[in-house]
């Protein structure tokens, strides 16, 4: 699962763009207990989701004609303007080139080639989300991307992925996830799951989904859906991990919840949740 502190390749941080951040301050307010705290008059709205006086993840404004709601990650780079190179050799593309915040760190935001949007953080005196893998913080990552060997290609050449693989508790295949290259393998983050083109078309294309976790996944299901939010995949439990859902909040934006967090960052077993 994530830990901290960070090291290259590994998410660091995670930011909800969304044309409504009040709203998003009383339903995630409301879901994870989460308080909003501005980062000052010239961030021009931005602020950073806190629990319990720690950082979880950051929301900011994004105006429907500038694209649509949805949670960005970053992943850790020792140079924004040498990640944005290899992006581009590789055939992805650049939505926002690398630039100074403050000095905070350095970041961008890119496309994979397929179309999945994350984003690089450079870190200079903010180092990373202060809480991770614990109940009302991000634990796991998941990619949807139609050519998954692909994707582990590009990904690890990007930021130095490795890769392994693990039975799926069903017995249906194989679960594929990655960790930070020459990390241990119970450093693992994210899982990389393939889907058909009409199932991606379907879910607005290829995309990063965020799983946070929760005390009672479906009590935090039932007051999301309560507060507006649309449930994509009602709770399921999967076994050696927990229990898990799929929602979009109420301006769009979708994540996930797993149940089954410790106070010291792991899940109820070493298998993460699966998004298929």
């Amino acid at each position: 699962m994530l830990s901290a502190p960070y090291v290259t390749g590994s998410p660091n941080w995670i930011e909800l763009g969304t044309p409504d951040v009040e709203g998003a301050k009383a339903f995630y307010g409301q879901v994870f207990d989460w308080t909003f705290v501005s980062a000052g008059p010239d961030a021009g709205g931005y602020g950073m989701f806190q629990l319990d006086g720690r950082t979880v993840a950051a929301a900011m404004t994004v105006p429907p004609e500038k694209g649509p709601p949805g949670w960005n990650v970053y992943f850790q780079t020792p140079d924004a303007d040498a990640m944005v190179k290899a992006v581009e050799q590789r055939g992805g593309s650049v939505v926002v080139r690398p630039m100074d915040v403050f000095d905070q760190g350095r970041m961008t935001i890119c496309l994979d080639p397929a179309g999945a949007a994350f984003a690089g953080w450079e870190p200079g005196r903010n180092k990373g989300l202060d809480r991770v893998s614990d109940v009302g913080a991000l634990g796991w990552l998941e990619l949807f991307t139609p050519d998954l060997a692909f994707a582990l290609t590009y990904y690890g050449d990007v930021f130095g992925w490795e890769a392994s693989q693990m039975p799926m508790p069903d017995g249906s295949g194989y679960y594929t996830m990655v960790r930070p290259g020459g990390a241990a393998q119970d450093t693992t983050f994210a899982g990389v799951l393939q889907m058909s083109a009409d199932r991606l078309e379907a879910s607005g294309g290829p995309y990063w989904l965020a799983y946070f976790g929760v005390e009672d996944c479906d009590a935090s299901v039932a007051r999301a859906q309560e507060l507006g939010a649309e449930i994509k995949r009602t709770p399921v439990d999967v076994e050696g991990v927990g229990r898990f859902a799929k929602l979009a909040d109420p301006a769009g934006a979708r994540f996930a919840v797993v149940q089954g967090f410790t106070a010291a960052g792991a899940t109820g077993g070493t298998r993460p949740p699966s998004g298929r």
